[in-house]
C-alpha cells in the first residue's frame, strides 16, 4: 500500500521524479509500479538480501541524471541472505560476512550521493544498532514505524524533503 501511495503521489505531484520499486527477499528484483496491487507475500522466497536491494537500486539511480538520489528501505527484517561469486547464500541468524557484505553496500551508495533512509518496522535491540550503524555510514536517516502508520512516515519524510529542497 504504501508503495502504491508513493507512486501515485509522485506521479501526480512531481510528475518529472522517477520512482523504482525493488522488492527482496532472498533475491532481490525490480519491480513495476503498476504490478504493486497484485504482489503476494508469498510470491518472495524467505530470507531478507538487503545487500542485494541496495545494489539494484544503486544501478537503477545510477543511470538517471542528476536530482536527489534516495533510496527508501522498508523491512521487517535483518538481513540473512547476500550475494557473493553471484550466489545468493542464506544464513540464520544473519552471518557476520552478511552483514559485512550489506554495510559494504551500504557504503558504496555513499559516494554517489544516494542517501539511504530506513524505515525499520521491527524492534529489536540487534536490528537498532545495525540500522543505526547504516544511517552513520551514510548520514541517512532511520526510523522505528509500526506498520499501520508506515504510510504517514514514508510521505510525510517525501514531501518534507521535497520542500527544503524547492524553497
Amino acid at each position: 500500500r504504501v508503495g502504491l501511495a508513493l507512486h501515485t503521489f509522485i506521479h501526480t505531484k512531481y510528475p518529472r521524479a522517477r520512482l523504482y520499486v525493488v522488492g527482496f527477499a532472498y533475491y532481490a528484483r525490480q519491480l513495476k509500479p503498476e504490478s504493486i496491487p497484485t504482489l503476494s507475500p508469498y510470491e518472495f522466497e524467505y530470507g531478507t538480501n538487503l545487500q542485494h536491494a541496495l545494489i539494484i537500486a544503486r544501478q537503477l539511480l545510477g543511470r538517471g541524471g542528476g536530482g536527489n538520489k534516495e533510496i527508501v528501505v522498508i523491512t521487517d527484517g535483518e538481513p540473512t541472505a547476500h550475494i557473493d561469486n553471484g550466489q545468493v547464500e542464506f544464513a540464520y541468524p544473519p552471518t557476520l560476512r552478511t552483514v559485512q557484505s550489506t554495510l559494504r553496500e551500504v557504503g558504496r551508495c555513499t559516494p554517489e550521493g544516494i542517501v539511504i533512509n530506513t524505515f525499520m518496522l521491527e524492534r529489536s535491540r540487534y536490528l537498532s544498532e545495525l540500522v543505526d550503524l547504516m544511517s552513520r555510514i551514510n548520514r541517512g536517516r532511520a526510523f522505528y514505524v509500526e506498520p499501520e502508520h508506515l504510510g504517514e512516515y514514508v510521505l510525510v519524510d517525501y514531501v518534507n524533503k521535497r520542500r527544503r529542497k524547492v524553497a
